[in-house]
Order: C-alpha cells, then sequence, then structure tokens
C-alpha cells in the first residue's frame, strides 16, 4: 500500500494534468499500434 500512495505522490502533477483535462488518454496503446509495424520490420531486417 505504501508504494501506490508513494507513486500517487510521485506521479501527482500528471494525474492532476490526466484530471482536468479530458482530451489526454490514460494509456498509450495508439501510440503503440502506430509503431507495431515499424518494430515487426525492425526485428525481421536485423534478424533475416
Amino acid at each position: 500500500m505504501g508504494k501506490a500512495i508513494r507513486y500517487t505522490i510521485n506521479q501527482r502533477d500528471s494525474l492532476i494534468r490526466y484530471i482536468d483535462d479530458g482530451n489526454i488518454q490514460i494509456d498509450n496503446n495508439a501510440d503503440e499500434r502506430h509503431i507495431k509495424p515499424f518494430v515487426i520490420g525492425r526485428k525481421n531486417w536485423l534478424f533475416n
């Protein structure tokens, strides 16, 4: 429980920004979907 409280205190500014601005997404799934083809391509090019 202490780790969770410390994390929240350390991330306070980011959490407040997320709460205040409804357009900010809590995750980065959209970004990860956009770069996935490049990551897969890099793996194929390097180890083929």
